[in-house]
């Protein structure tokens, strides 16, 4: 995490055109390696709202506010608004709209916040769990376990740089936004997982109900009042969830837009911003779309929602994570190619070091790149045991047919946007850094 920060710190803070990731790898390798970066990171968030959030949401909203039977008109109704709430949401231009991330982000932490506070107060008065220190012990197995998703809670906080135009002063903005959300992130991760291991047997944690397993279980504390601080409590949760899809979404429309503009991706069709509004609408309806197509693909899977959840959570750390495999090379490269560009902030090693940060995270995110697409294959070429089904919940086929051909598709998606795009490409200078924006 911190190479990473270190990186794009000094990464973001130079090189501040709308953008963000495309152009930064535009500079360093290309369109076509650029046009194959954006992708994978645009179709991240509506992977990750369509066929995770929205399974998050509905399974929170079942249980703790009113029952919604998996699998009925309601299920899919309640995915459905979800997702274009979001995508609405994302729509609206940032001055008009930033106050929903911004709300969200707010109740994220008085969330949490409190969580940290009831357990402290159910700890005096029930006692914690014994966790020796021989727990925390890592292993192999528990090593390539959690890295996938260790590096998906904590990687993308450059992205702001695709929102730069929005920013007053993005090469002071910027450094000072990814140490700011880098802290932020570890803090609301940590310390939630370790109150959960505190309060709730071990044997009872699951991925998808541990937050609220730990919640429900410490609001006994309010007594009769336990219920409904757990139904308010889901619909906070619900409204973060939709917040923190939109706030992604904003960034990575906006940068899949400006790959648009540039003749990376349809032509320019997908490049143009709406006049009054200043949003990428074509690119945030798409972004629906491919949201409500992914969910009613993971609705068709068979297993519990843990399962479901799971396998499309995989799926969206996988596009995530291979954007990276070309994103951190092109943050590298941009170092030695451009020396003397102004950087406000300067990581304080030679050209040597900066690679070397380089290579420690690039190893790191390509052992979560695999992890994520083939789980199972690194513990059995260490001679651990994995029993595939009983981890998933879906058969290895199963798992890996939905995988592979969710990522074959999005590569076929970008051949043919790139393909579409060649008019444009003609058009536009062929070193430019930034993408002209089509208005309508």
């Amino acid at each position: 995490m911190v190479p990473y920060g270190l990186i794009f710190a000094e990464t973001g803070g130079a090189f501040t055109e709308e953008g963000g990731v495309y152009v930064w790898t535009k500079m360093a390798f290309g369109r076509v390696v650029a046009a194959i970066t954006s992708l994978f990171t645009w179709v991240t968030q509506p992977v990750w709202v369509g066929g995770a959030m929205a399974f998050v949401a509905v399974e929170t909203w079942s249980e703790y506010v009113g029952h919604v039977e998996a699998g009925s008109l309601s299920d899919y109704l309640f995915k459905l608004v979800f997702i274009w709430i979001t995508v609405t949401s994302a729509i609206v231009s940032l001055k008009h709209g930033k106050w929903l991330p911004s709300l969200g982000a707010i109740l994220k932490v008085a969330f949490l916040t409190f969580f940290l506070i009831v357990t402290m107060v159910y700890g005096l008065q029930h006692g914690f769990n014994g966790l020796e220190l021989g727990f925390f012990s890592p292993t192999l197995a528990g090593f390539l376990g959690v890295t996938p998703l260790l590096l998906f809670s904590f990687l993308g906080f450059e992205s702001g740089n695709s929102a730069a135009g929005e920013m007053k002063n993005p090469a002071k903005d910027v450094p000072i936004s990814v140490a700011r959300s880098s802290m932020i992130a570890a803090a609301s991760y940590l310390l939630p997982i370790l109150a959960i291991l505190l309060v709730v047997p071990l044997d009872q944690i699951t991925g998808i109900g541990g937050l609220f397993g730990a919640v429900a279980t410490v609001y006994t504390v309010f007594g009769p009042a336990a219920e409904v601080m757990l139904a308010i409590s889901a619909v906070v949760f619900c409204f973060v969830l939709v917040s923190q899809g939109a706030a992604w979404m904003i960034i990575s429309d906006r940068m899949q837009a400006m790959a648009a503009a540039d003749g990376s991706f349809f032509g320019g069709f997908f490049g143009r911003f709406h006049p009054k509004l200043g949003t990428p609408i074509r690119v945030n309806t798409l972004s629906g779309a491919v949201a409500t197509l992914f969910m009613l693909a993971a609705m068709q899977l068979s297993g519990t929602s843990s399962a479901l959840f799971g396998v499309v959570l995989a799926i969206a750390i996988s596009t995530f994570l291979l954007s990276y495999l070309l994103a951190i090379p092109a943050a590298v490269r941009l170092r030695s190619k451009y020396p003397l560009a102004d950087r406000p902030f300067k990581v304080p090693v030679s050209d040597t070091g900066f690679r070397i940060l380089g290579a420690i995270c690039f190893v790191w995110i390509l052992i979560g790149s695999w992890v994520a697409i083939f789980p199972g294959t690194l513990e059995v070429l260490f001679g651990l045991e994995y029993d595939f089904e009983a981890t998933w919940g879906v058969s290895q086929f199963t798992f890996e047919a939905f995988a592979l051909g969710t990522l074959g598709c999005i590569l076929a998606l970008g051949l043919v946007g790139y393909a579409r795009g060649k008019k444009v490409r003609d058009a536009v200078a062929p070193v430019s850094a930034t993408a002209e924006l089509i208005n309508d």
